[in-house]
């Protein structure tokens, strides 16, 4: 049986998650965020005081880019699907109504959350489907795919510096997003490497959309 899964906004997801074993090793280091450790309180038990993530989990919440999947859980180590990752994004971006109607994706209903962020996205061309009719909103997404789309959404820019990681990966799909990524500083102090088919958790992907941000003062 096919389950929906809702972006959580007070709803707790975490049987679903636990149910479907998406939850992966919490990694043996809590590298802190530069910036320093946010003072605005939360409520959630699982973010770690002056871990990378803490000032983006706060930061998301606070702009509406998301929420815990339970009142006093995060799940940082959650793993992100395809109908999130653009859900996030488009949150970010100011909840943008998309220009046009037109949904080719027979797995995107008008009803679902993710629907005019996927619309959205595919206008930009941030991603497209994962064939022409559809979006696959529920398959799990790569760090190589949020980093693309998070560069795609940035209009593609061209990385300057030092750009030795993404020498390891020539050729591919994310290559010139992961230069960009890795010159911004988008990817330091998470405690492991990146591996672009690793798949991302809502950990790294707030810190992604934080730092992209700006790492902006806490309210």
């Amino acid at each position: 049986m096919k389950i929906s899964m809702h972006e959580p906004r007070g709803v707790s997801l975490y049987p679903y998650y636990r149910a479907r074993n998406l939850c992966v090793a919490n990694p043996t280091t809590t590298p802190t965020e530069p910036s320093g450790p946010a003072q605005t309180k939360h409520n959630f038990s699982d973010v770690t005081r002056g871990s990378y993530y803490e000032n983006a989990v706060v930061w998301a919440l606070q702009n509406g880019v998301t929420s815990g999947i339970s009142a006093t859980a995060f799940g940082p180590d959650v793993i992100c699907n395809r109908g999130q990752v653009v859900t996030f994004l488009w949150r970010v971006k100011g909840s943008p109504e998309p220009k046009s109607s037109n949904n080719p994706f027979s797995d995107v209903k008008a009803t679902d959350y993710f629907y005019k962020p996927v619309l959205w996205a595919v206008e930009q061309g941030i991603t497209s489907g994962t064939s022409a009719t559809t979006f696959s909103p529920q398959q799990e997404c790569t760090s190589a795919q949020v980093i693309a789309f998070l560069w795609r959404s940035n209009g593609k820019p061209v990385a300057s510096g030092n750009i030795t990681l993404s020498t390891n990966y020539p050729g591919a799909f994310y290559t010139d997003a992961l230069a960009w990524s890795d010159v911004g500083g988008l990817l330091h102090g998470t405690g492991k490497a990146f591996l672009p088919e690793n798949h991302s958790p809502r950990a790294d992907i707030v810190t992604y959309l934080y730092r992209n941000a700006g790492s902006p003062e806490l309210a």
